[in-house]
């Protein structure tokens, strides 16, 4: 897939993956809709997940979006094949990291806040949205991992950026170096999510705080966004190196093996290790 092959993303009708409701007034339900892989992003998924924001901030119905997953999962991480592509394209990596960082630069430049609701797994660039939403409601039984060590290659994405400003240095690098996940409970204990609930209550609870924060000041609410997110945009240079590192990684030997381990289901044989 190309820029050329894509819509121009102006509309909620050029969404292929992402399904839309308006379960109250000024709030906008967004909903990850590939339930048969359990929301895994493949390429089109990948670039809508940073398009939708520039088309949500230009609808003025909307004064907060929920997203969440369809069926069991929030979202599996790259559809498995996608990421096998990375590892033998050079074009793929490249339009990855463009997509990888676009999803960041998007979310944290959004005007309007965007709470998640945290169903089943999130993983990978599902988990980015995830946990660069503004407020993250997590059910207790779900469980989150960044992956990527998993896999080989380097913690890109949002992990480096953002888990240090929420739940520490000494937790983000245990995280984000064993890729252990974690669940719901423990989420919210070390600051990774806003607020954990029964898993029955995620949906609900999040659409009750959206329709908070729709109730009040537009211009207090996405000033105070913009203000709060400064503390990350600092950050950038720490998001630039560690999203170069993890695409270097897939065109290493690690990846390679690390993908064929998760396709086996078996413990991976880094070479790097050996």
């Amino acid at each position: 897939m190309t820029d050329a092959t894509l819509p121009s993303f102006t509309s909620y009708d050029d969404f292929a993956h992402l399904r839309f409701d308006r379960p109250s007034p000024h709030v906008l339900l967004i909903t990850i809709d590939r339930p048969e892989v359990l929301n895994a992003a493949n390429e089109r998924l990948h670039r809508e997940f940073s398009e939708i924001w520039r088309v949500v901030d230009r609808d003025d119905s909307v004064a907060v979006s929920v997203i969440t997953g369809a069926g069991k999962a929030f979202s599996a991480g790259g559809d498995l094949a996608m990421v096998e592509r990375m590892t033998t394209d050079y074009n793929t990596t490249l339009e990855q990291w463009r997509d990888a960082k676009a999803v960041v630069d998007e979310m944290l430049t959004s005007v309007k806040p965007i709470v998640s609701a945290i169903n089943g797994v999130a993983v990978g660039a599902g988990l980015a949205v995830a946990l660069l939403a503004d407020v993250s409601v997590m059910g207790e039984s779900a469980r989150l991992s960044d992956g990527h060590a998993r896999l080989g290659v380097a913690a890109g994405d949002h992990a480096a950026l953002l888990w240090p400003l929420l739940c520490g240095m000494a937790r983000a690098k245990y995280y984000l170096m064993t890729a252990d996940f974690v669940d719901g409970r423990e989420a919210e204990r070390i600051g990774l999510v806003t607020r954990c609930v029964a898993d029955e209550q995620v949906l609900p609870e999040a659409l009750a705080i959206a329709d908070k924060l729709a109730a009040g000041s537009r211009t207090a609410v996405q000033w105070t966004k913009r203000v709060m997110n400064q503390w990350m945009l600092q950050a950038a240079p720490v998001f630039g190196e560690s999203l170069a590192l993890e695409m270097l990684g897939f065109l290493g030997p690690d990846a390679t093996e690390g993908i064929q381990a998760v396709r086996e289901r078996r413990p991976p044989d880094f070479p790097s290790a050996r």
